[in-house]
């Protein structure tokens, strides 16, 4: 008997479970986020918005906006310069202009003229607009903004912003303490 309690008490000593587990994440791949993009056709008489992730995206949706079909290409509108690669293409700020153009065709520099923007039943040669407002309902003194519009195209402002009357009066109290103590 002393033998089994003997065997027992060494044999059943503390029993410790070691485990371990495993766990497996899988990491799904997102879509990338939506970016907007105004695209044109290669004479810029169609504009049109269209959002895309990637660079097929976009070239899925400029087609499908602008009715193409067959093989197309796309560059910047401001300089011609090729989207060919998804690395380029996430260096676009957003809203950039893409120019789509088919076989054949090419990225020409827009040409400005003063007849084609001009307003066709306008004779302007300049524009001055002058208005005045009031920041504060309680200001004393208006603000003025003159605006000159040149040709319908070319623009200046100038905005002179009065001071209200506590600015006024703060002013003119500083200024006289001022000269008092240098006197």
């Amino acid at each position: 008997m002393d033998f089994i309690s003997n065997l027992g008490a060494g044999a059943f000593r503390s029993v410790s479970s070691v485990g371990s587990e495993i766990s497996r994440r899988v990491k799904t791949v997102s879509a990338p986020p939506q970016r907007p993009f105004r695209i044109c056709s290669h004479d810029r008489s169609v504009r049109k918005g269209v959002t895309a992730g990637s660079l097929r995206e976009l070239i899925a949706k400029a087609m499908d906006a602008l009715f193409l079909t067959g093989i197309v290409s796309l560059v910047l509108e401001e300089d011609g310069t090729l989207l060919d690669t998804e690395e380029y293409f996430d260096t676009l700020e957003d809203g950039s202009v893409v120019m789509v153009l088919e076989k054949e065709q090419k990225w020409n520099p827009r040409k400005y003229s003063l007849q084609q923007e001009k307003p066709k039943n306008s004779r302007d040669i300049a524009r001055i607009t002058f208005d005045v407002y009031k920041l504060n309902p309680r200001d004393v003194f208006g603000s003025l903004n003159i605006k000159a519009t040149f040709y319908g195209l070319y623009s200046m402002s100038c905005d002179f912003q009065c001071l209200g009357p506590k600015k006024v009066v703060r002013s003119v109290t500083m200024m006289n303490i001022h000269s008092l103590t240098k006197k």
